[in-house]
């Protein structure tokens, strides 16, 4: 991958390297992102039309809410992906460190080191994924699945099975628990909530580090050819790990809000298929299987389209099992196109 493929982390990343005569226009309308606002904007149209109530700020904010946390864990999961790695794992972090939380509060701790520890329950996890994938040299898709079923384990063990619920009968402190409370079930303003609030600086923050940053571009290279970022100089086990280790972290804050906004969880169900859902979000936003492709915006598009379309069919009074056949139609086209386009790309 050449290095003007890794900068900007969009256009040129995907291996459209602008001529100087294109413009502006011509490259934006070109961009893949471009192609997933128009089919989140005709969707929203047609709900619109299709309901009553879609078009409710009441509803775009409930929509916006209940997207925030598949959309934090999808902005680690966009440094995983174009990274050229993978990790089915994040169901099972964002259980384990919410509910690991959770006990903490529960055991009288002061939130901020309650979150920290939480934090690093993920980090841990993320760097465990990053060295089985590199220096231990298998796939990262063995390599997480086997940590889903281990980490998914190790919550069932410190929780003896039973559901574990952070309020005052069961030792947590009460201005503690307020406050925890407020991160999840909070609004900013007593409008937007705060769920939202912790999404969009998530996504504001990945864009900047994954566009804007040396390390960003590292990324790119090393997803879009491991060998010519190895012979540029580029520390790949270093880079990939780093994907891990955010990915771990993004899980575990998702996790944490989860606990938040509902303080009551059980191991055995809590986060249980995430993964799907948080893969699902950053394919259809733009990002490649293959690695080296994909942005942060087009994410946060992908988490809206995963989002809307749920939200849409519940509106609609769509069954919950056509549900899924819908999201998961959705994904197979996503990929499909994803490949098509691979194929068709020159060189």
């Amino acid at each position: 991958m050449s290095d003007e493929a890794g900068m900007s982390g969009g256009f040129k990343a995907e291996g459209r390297a602008p001529h100087p005569k294109v413009s502006v226009a011509t490259r934006i309308l070109t961009a893949k992102e471009t192609g997933v606002l128009l089919a989140l904007i005709v969707m929203c149209a047609f709900l619109a039309l299709a309901t009553e109530s879609f078009l409710t700020t009441t509803n775009l904010l409930n929509v916006g809410r209940q997207v925030s946390l598949l959309g934090i864990m999808a902005v680690g999961m966009t440094f995983v992906l174009v990274a050229g790695e993978i990790d089915l794992s994040v169901g099972s972090t964002y259980a384990l460190a919410g509910l690991g939380t959770g006990m903490l509060i529960v055991a009288g701790w002061a939130l901020a080191p309650a979150l920290v520890a939480g934090l690093l329950i993920g980090a841990a996890i993320g760097l465990v994924n990053g060295f089985l994938s590199t220096y231990g040299r298998l796939p990262s898709l063995i390599a997480t699945l086997g940590m889903l079923s281990i980490v998914r384990g190790t919550a069932l063990l410190i929780t003896g099975g039973q559901p574990v619920t952070v309020n005052e009968r069961n030792g947590a402190d009460a201005e503690v628990l307020a406050t925890f409370e407020f991160l999840g079930q909070g609004y900013l303003f007593g409008i937007v909530p705060m769920q939202l609030v912790f999404f969009a600086a998530v996504a504001a923050l990945g864009w900047l580090v994954l566009a804007r940053t040396a390390f960003g571009f590292r990324v790119f290279a090393v997803g879009g050819s491991t060998k010519a970022a190895r012979v540029s100089g580029i520390y790949v086990n270093g880079v990939k790990i780093w994907a891990f280790v955010i990915m771990g972290v993004m899980a575990a804050l998702a996790g944490i809000l989860s606990m938040a906004f509902l303080p009551s969880g059980q191991a055995g169900r809590t986060g249980l298929g995430l993964e799907l859902d948080v893969i699902a979000a950053v394919v259809v936003g733009g990002a490649s299987l293959a690695g080296g492709i994909g942005t942060i915006p087009g994410t946060v598009l992908g988490v809206l389209i995963i989002g809307v379309l749920r939200n849409g069919l519940v509106l609609m009074g769509v069954s919950p099992f056509m549900q899924e056949v819908m999201i998961g139609l959705v994904i197979i086209i996503a990929v499909a196109i994803d490949k098509w386009s691979m194929r068709s790309r020159p060189g």
